[in-house]
């Protein structure tokens, strides 16, 4: 049997460093989900019970916080796709195409917003910029308050690259799910037996 590795020396000033760093992220996202406009997520929260199936499409960062999403609304009984798997149907009317994009520019994103409305899908988005195609294009439209991916002069967050606008992302889908969970007054229990069974 293997003896145990050793620990590498940790610097008390990399502990330091950690710490400033969590205290950084957790002001930065308190801050800016502050700003969030709670009626706007309330209009989201609402439209999900009305329509027939859900779905997301994101690229990158803010894709798999929507994935993450996708699985809790799947988790409260929802029917939920994600646009680009294989077995992702067709969307039309009495859908709902829920998308994200800080700049509200990426053009994956804003095609498949473009081609849900066509279809007469509902589009909901998250983004940062209320002045982007995405944003024009979008029936119900989120602003999380954040600087864009490549703002990387303004100040307005000391992280990198997007990643204040991805964690408060991630915030209000989970604070999205978590008003309906509650109004639905589901026990755990029965949410965890959707969860998947085949991983």
């Amino acid at each position: 049997m293997g003896t145990m590795p050793r620990a590498t020396p940790v610097s008390q000033e990399t502990v330091g460093a950690i710490g400033h760093s969590i205290s950084l992220i957790r002001g930065e996202v308190g801050e800016t989900a502050d700003c969030i406009n709670e009626q706007e997520l309330a209009q989201l929260a609402t439209h999900l019970n009305t329509v027939n199936r859900v779905f997301v499409a994101g690229a990158g960062r803010s894709g798999l916080v929507l994935r993450m999403a996708a699985m809790r609304l799947m988790h409260l009984g929802l029917t939920v796709h994600i646009a680009g798997d294989t077995t992702t149907p067709a969307i039309r009317a009495g859908d709902l195409l829920v998308v994200a994009s800080g700049s509200g520019t990426t053009s994956s994103v804003v095609k498949a917003a473009e081609t849900a409305a066509k279809a007469g899908a509902k589009v909901a988005a998250f983004t940062a910029n209320t002045n982007s195609p995405l944003a024009a294009v979008a029936d119900m439209l989120m602003v999380i308050p954040a600087p864009q991916k490549t703002d990387h002069q303004s100040g307005a967050s000391r992280q990198y690259s997007g990643s204040l606008f991805e964690q408060v992302l991630f915030l209000a889908t989970e604070a999205v799910f978590q008003a309906l969970w509650e109004k639905a007054s589901i026990s755990a229990e029965q949410l965890w037996s959707r969860h998947a069974n085949l991983e």
